[in-house]
């Protein structure tokens, strides 16, 4: 596979995809890939080639690149296909916030779980369908490896629509989170052995360990040596829990009842409420400097993500052994999560693809909680795939977070305003306002 070619969904994304081609470009084995972009939105799409082709120049590859706004040209004979659409952009995201918060809904990233999470599915799944009959056609061999969110929800819609499809959803949390315990007990990280096993930001870190030996109590006495852990989200959960979640603070208080709804929670947690319409700002004017920075000739910055699509990529070309953490479904992997869901366990990926490693049980108090994420999450796949609005509102309603904020008549009514404010990007049956 020395032309194998890459197709970019998404390509707009600009600063993502300057990390992933930066680590692309990395290995020997893919200067000469053919990388194909995709975008419809033209001038993202320029700025997406512009930095390609300098990246390229600064990593001394020689591969082909080309771009396209037509999505059909792109995925043509790929080898593999990185998503990383945002439908809607930071418009739609806004929406998913600001409407809420006049519910008194508060939220904190809203991309994942959680009535955001719940529209910014309902609008990618149309994108997704697309996406999956065009791969049937063009590219039906071809690695579909996600990055959009959320995670849980589009995989397992995918699963549904097109189970021949070779999806698998990635995510840096594990790997971030395994990092910074690391950092924070003062082992280093190459000397640190770890397991974790859950959903896509709410898996649990199973193992902990250095020489064979767990390093728990070594952050148990970290803890307890600065108070100031104590005011973190993951270490009250691991505290009652008895294992580490694997995202951050902010994204784990949205999935679970106890925290956002309590402004005294959001004051001793130091919860940053509304915190992603500050990241997406951060990302626009990040994309604002790399288009000017092409622009005037300028220097960009060439740094790799160690990200996993990179790696999944070279293993599978080249037959290098990798473990990385990736989102598939259970089919037999957790014993106490629904067969059909999607989890986030270790993956070995080889020559061979991407082979799930399995795990047996979870801890009966962390299946509990991932059993509450799971049962969202099929639900918003329902009301897709069934084409039933009324499965939109029992999703909110099965919501922990929604479920802890507000009355059912509430939610109801809060879910047709997000109905009618996001419109025409919902497939048609869903678009219906159900009142109570």
């Amino acid at each position: 596979m020395t032309d194998v070619r890459i197709a970019f969904v998404g390509a707009g994304s600009v600063v993502f995809t300057q990390g992933l081609l930066a680590d692309l470009f990395s290995y020997p084995e893919l200067a000469h890939a053919r990388i194909a972009l995709h975008d419809i939105d033209p001038e993202r799409l320029a700025t997406a080639e512009g930095a390609a082709r300098h990246i390229a120049e600064v990593r001394g590859a020689k591969p082909e690149i080309t771009a396209h706004l037509d999505r059909r040209a792109a995925l043509a004979d790929a080898d593999f296909v990185i998503n990383i659409v945002q439908v809607g952009m930071n418009e739609a995201t806004r929406t998913d916030f600001a409407i809420p918060a006049r519910y008194g809904l508060r939220q904190t990233i809203g991309d994942t779980l959680g009535i955001g999470g719940v529209f910014r599915a309902l609008r990618t799944f149309p994108v997704l369908k697309a996406l999956a009959e065009d791969m049937s056609q063009l590219c039906p061999d071809a690695h579909l490896l996600n990055y959009t969110n959320p995670m849980a929800m589009n995989l397992l819609y995918l699963s549904r629509i097109a189970p021949a499809l070779k999806a698998t959803g990635l995510c840096h949390s594990v790997y971030w989170t395994m990092h910074d315990l690391a950092r924070l007990v003062g082992v280093p990280f190459e000397e640190v052995s770890y397991l974790a096993a859950g959903v896509n930001h709410q898996a649990w870190v199973l193992r902990f360990e250095r020489s064979g030996r767990s390093l728990y109590p070594l952050l148990d006495e970290t803890i307890a040596r600065d108070p100031g852990l104590l005011r973190r989200v993951r270490v009250d959960m691991y505290r009652r829990l008895g294992h580490y979640p694997t995202e951050t603070s902010e994204h784990s208080a949205e999935y679970v009842p106890w925290y956002l709804h309590h402004t005294e929670e959001i004051e001793r947690l130091r919860l940053p409420v509304g915190a992603y319409l500050e990241i997406i700002e951060e990302n626009t004017a990040s994309y604002e400097r790399t288009r000017e920075a092409l622009a005037l000739g300028a220097p960009l910055p060439v740094e790799g993500t160690l990200e996993y699509a990179p790696q999944i990529v070279h293993s599978i070309v080249t037959g290098t052994p990798r473990t990385i953490y990736g989102n598939v479904p259970n089919l037999g992997l957790i014993d106490n999560l629904p067969p059909d869901s999607i989890v986030e366990v270790p993956c070995l990926v080889d020559a061979l693809g991407v082979q799930p490693t399995r795990i047996g049980t979870l801890p009966p108090q962390c299946a509990a909680l991932n059993s509450a994420y799971v049962s969202v999450t099929d639900l918003v796949v329902r009301a897709a795939t069934d084409g039933d609005p009324r499965h939109i509102r029992h999703a909110a309603m099965t919501d922990p977070a929604t479920a802890a904020a507000l009355p059912v008549e509430r939610i109801w009514d809060l879910c047709d305003d997000l109905v009618r404010a996001h419109g025409e990007l919902l497939q048609p049956e869903l678009r219906v306002r159900l009142g109570h």
